[in-house]
């Protein structure tokens, strides 16, 4: 193309569906979710992009980074990124200021792709041809039925090698059940499939070492958030007792907070959610200060959003393929991934693949 092609058009809309049960983890509860969709215009072709936070997200986007990027060319995503900051810069370009410029961005990078006739992964440089991916729910309102039922259905029919479930039961306060519903999680997939544990920040650094302690005997092998993602220096006491790989930075906004928890030496495997963290564009940053302190890189939620850029990642380790999302995505988009194997395989359509289906949302409109 040897013209600039422009933005011409940003669109945002908004989309509550909820839940198929009662959810909750160790700190937090809910009954539906809410995506925020951005529908990005440029030469004839749309590209999708999209986060889970309040329909705030959408306002910011129409009323503030719309009219920042409307004009910068379509292969400049970079540029459009630049503005989104700069448009931020006042209202804050943390919190849901971040979640709104996440949604832009992706969009961005998939109407690019769209526009090169790309699929997204190739346009950003693959690095692997499939993405490894853990089933994750194990909600603290489950049954130890549902919990079995849901577990099973990952490591035995999908044949997904590892699950995660949500402990720090009333944060923190109730460790006995925690190492019950541990012990149902194993019980439920066998010895050949990876437990991961998630207390969402319910935990002491203290009670969280032991509560690993006490659950040595099911092989926990991933700790998440054991305490509150804040305390640097309870995620690093954490990380020098335990076994397992502590984790954390899901609601990382912007490069300092992700550059800070490395330097701590807080965490084995840092996570980041491209839905909120900025974007591809920031994803990309955030990746290589992982790299800088000899970090992998796991994708917080969103999954048919993060395929991309994970395959694209030379340090990363895996995906969440978290029940709420994929259940979201599969009712919204056309083209969703099969997670069988343990691994999906983005896909080779121009973009990131997915086709919104609007007619199957419009009942789920808010904005």
């Amino acid at each position: 193309m040897s013209a600039a092609t422009p933005v011409t058009a940003i669109r945002a809309s908004a989309y509550t569906v909820p839940t198929d049960a009662p959810e909750a983890d160790g700190t937090y509860s809910w009954d539906s979710t809410t995506l925020v969709l951005v529908e990005a215009d440029g030469g004839g072709t749309t590209g999708l992009g999209w986060t889970y936070a309040p329909a705030a997200a959408a306002a910011l986007v129409e009323g503030l980074l719309a009219p920042a990027v409307q004009g910068v060319d379509v292969l400049d995503v970079p540029a459009a990124a630049a503005a989104m900051a700069r448009a931020v810069r006042n209202p804050g370009r943390t919190g849901v200021g971040s979640y709104a410029v996440s949604a832009v961005d992706c969009a961005l990078w998939d109407l690019k792709a769209r526009m090169l006739e790309l699929p997204l992964h190739k346009l950003l440089g693959a690095v692997r041809d499939t993405v490894a991916v853990y089933g994750s729910g194990g909600f603290t309102t489950y049954t130890v039925d549902q919990l079995r039922d849901q577990l099973q259905g990952w490591a035995l029919e999908q044949g997904i090698p590892r699950v995660k479930i949500k402990i720090g039961q009333d944060s923190g306060t109730n460790v006995p059940r925690d190492l019950e519903r541990i012990g149902q999680a194993r019980a439920a997939v066998g010895t050949g499939t990876e437990l991961f544990v998630d207390a969402n920040g319910g935990y002491t650094a203290k009670q969280a070492v032991r509560v690993m302690r006490e659950a040595a005997a099911e092989h926990v092998t991933w700790f998440e958030e054991p305490v509150s993602s804040d305390d640097l220096a309870g995620l690093r006491a954490v990380r020098a007792a335990v076994d397992a790989d502590v984790a954390a930075g899901e609601y990382g906004t912007g490069l300092p907070y992700f550059q800070r928890m490395c330097s701590a030496d807080a965490v084995d495997c840092l996570q980041a959610d491209v839905s909120r963290c900025g974007g591809i564009s920031e994803w990309l940053r955030i990746a290589a200060v992982a790299a800088a302190h000899g970090l992998e890189v796991s994708g917080h939620c969103a999954p048919h959003l993060s395929a991309a850029v994970a395959a694209a990642t030379p340090n990363f380790r895996h995906l969440e393929w978290f029940h709420d999302h994929v259940r979201i995505e599969d009712l919204f988009f056309d083209g969703i991934l099969d997670p069988g194997g343990g691994r999906v395989r983005p896909s080779d359509a121009p973009g990131n693949g997915l086709a919104f289906r609007a007619a199957d949302a419009e009942p789920y409109r808010i904005h």
